[in-house]
């Protein structure tokens, strides 16, 4: 499926509000309802819409941590990171993990109910033998700028 502009806005109004009627995300895109349906139905079906969630305010939940961790790694074959993602993929707190160039491996976003417990989680992961040779932790002290959508349509301008 080769997509168009008003596919691309589609996607980028849809990751915007999700629940957006489909009158509403037609008018915005400048179709008429019935065609806008066909689109979003074909977006789905071809797999550019993976799923649909709600964002939760987490402040109103409680008090949490977020750390970025950078995580470099003892050796770099494919056998070790393999092993190392396959460990971090069962960490529920581990909400990120990066593969990056620069001189570590990975960089990981991490959101726990405290620092004890951030920690708890570093000492475990360095204690089960997956790779990790140096790890650093940034505690992140405000968010003033959070986006969850992608400016799709200046990255894929048709």
């Amino acid at each position: 499926m080769k997509l168009d502009r008003i596919d691309i806005k589609i996607l980028y109004e849809l990751q915007k509000n999700g629940r957006i009627t489909n009158v509403e995300l037609a008018e915005l895109v400048n179709l008429s309802p019935s065609p806008c349906l066909m689109r979003v139905k074909k977006l789905q079906a071809e797999g550019y819409i993976v799923r649909y969630s709600a964002q939760i305010d987490i402040a109103k939940l409680g008090r949490t941590l977020t750390v970025f961790t950078e995580i470099t790694l003892k050796n770099h074959r494919q056998i070790d990171f393999a092993r190392f993602l396959a460990a971090i993929d069962r960490v529920d707190a581990a909400v990120e993990c990066h593969r990056v160039s620069a001189r570590y491996d990975y960089l990981l976003k991490f959101v726990t109910g405290g620092i004890a417990e951030y920690q708890a989680i570093v000492e475990r992961l360095t204690d089960m033998e997956i790779g990790i040779d140096k790890c650093f932790s940034f505690v992140v002290l405000k968010s003033p700028i959070v986006k969850a959508h992608m400016p799709l349509p200046s990255l894929f301008p048709r």
